[in-house]
């Protein structure tokens, strides 16, 4: 898997990932409710993860992709577990929030390869694959997630409410990940472009 993968900006873009993993778990432990609709405040943070992979996908590849989110599961874990615990989360509220986080990420993010390389192949629009992928990776992301980790929780008011939290959670991911997510895509995506135009 590995192989003719740049190691360097391999460990940065794994460092990237979890960072943006142990932000968002943290984040899901502080609901909120906007308009009388219930939300935590990942659903602000988590999107950047699929605008890091689509990139991923379309300036180094498919099998950097793949590396980066077999790399970056199991210290996804670990992260969000000691980041939880360091806030004082029990201990099985933690492993459940750990394990459900980087089995969400990794199972949406493989996805989102998949979605974002068939739709780029049969359509040349920029925008197109990683619109379709930002919306397939956030509905898995959000509900495997939500499920795995406040299904029967310990933490209560999760447990009551984690089927509305995550409806509302998955449509302003989804919302944010087009408005403003995906004009920073293009933008970066031109820029590498551009880059590459002139060392040629």
């Amino acid at each position: 898997m590995f192989k003719n993968i740049d190691k360097k900006t391999l460990a940065k873009l794994v460092i990237l990932q979890i960072s943006i993993i142990t932000v968002s778990n943290f984040l899901v432990s502080i609901p909120f409710e906007i308009l009388k609709l219930k939300i935590t405040w990942a659903a602000f943070t988590f999107p950047l993860i699929v605008v890091a992979t689509d990139l991923t996908i379309r300036i180094l590849g498919q099998s950097t992709a793949r590396a980066t989110i077999a790399l970056s599961y199991p210290f996804a874990i670990l992260t969000s577990i000691t980041t939880l615990l360091i806030d004082d989360t029990l201990l099985s509220v933690a492993l459940r929030i750990g394990v459900a986080s980087a089995t969400a990420y990794a199972i949406s993010t493989l996805l989102d390869v998949y979605v974002f390389q068939i739709v780029r192949e049969k359509y040349r629009t920029w925008w197109l694959a990683p619109l379709i992928s930002t919306v397939v990776a956030n509905i898995i992301d959000t509900y495997v997630f939500f499920y795995a980790a406040f299904s029967n929780s310990e933490d209560v008011y999760m447990a009551a409410n984690w089927i509305e939290i995550a409806g509302t959670q998955t449509i302003i991911k989804i919302l944010i990940g087009i408005l403003f997510f995906l004009p920073i895509y293009g933008l970066i995506l031109n820029y590498f472009f551009d880059r590459l135009k002139n060392k040629s």
